[in-house]
């Protein structure tokens, strides 16, 4: 059996086309004069959660660029990125399931169908940087 870390490594690889996809859907409304601009934007969601999704299967242990290990190695930026993703993962979580369950037009259900997908997709992404700052932190004792 092939080794499955490296495996999902090439997978997240995955995240370019699809998050390309979303752009186009993001666009699509530009070129049609915004006919069925809810359902694009719908499917823009939905696509752009499914990318962050497969951007979360990557190795968390190796850092993208130099930013990225800036942000993990300090402990106090660390823990404040990971509590805005927090907020910003319960946001997109609860504007999802309340425009689902309270939408009166189904378009915009369907739109809220598309920003929980979103939120799924950060709850991924939270999960690994929670991860990466393990992995990466300057004051983290070696056991």
């Amino acid at each position: 059996m092939p080794n499955t870390k490296l495996l999902f490594h090439y997978l997240s690889y995955l995240q370019y086309p699809i998050m390309l996809i979303a752009v186009l859907f993001a666009l699509q409304p530009y070129f049609n004069e915004f006919e069925n601009f809810l359902s694009s934007i719908n499917n823009m969601l939905i696509f752009m959660g499914l990318g962050i999704s497969f951007s979360t299967l990557q190795d968390t242990q190796k850092t993208q660029n130099e930013m990225s290990l800036k942000i993990w190695s300090n402990p106090k930026k660390g823990r404040r990125f990971l509590i805005f993703m927090g907020i910003l993962t319960l946001a997109f979580l609860v504007t999802g399931v309340v425009s689902i369950f309270l939408a009166e037009d189904s378009k915009i259900a369907e739109v809220g169908f598309g920003i929980l997908v979103v939120g799924i997709g950060l709850l991924g992404m939270l999960k690994s940087g929670s991860e990466m700052f393990e992995h990466h932190r300057i004051d983290k004792t070696s056991e």
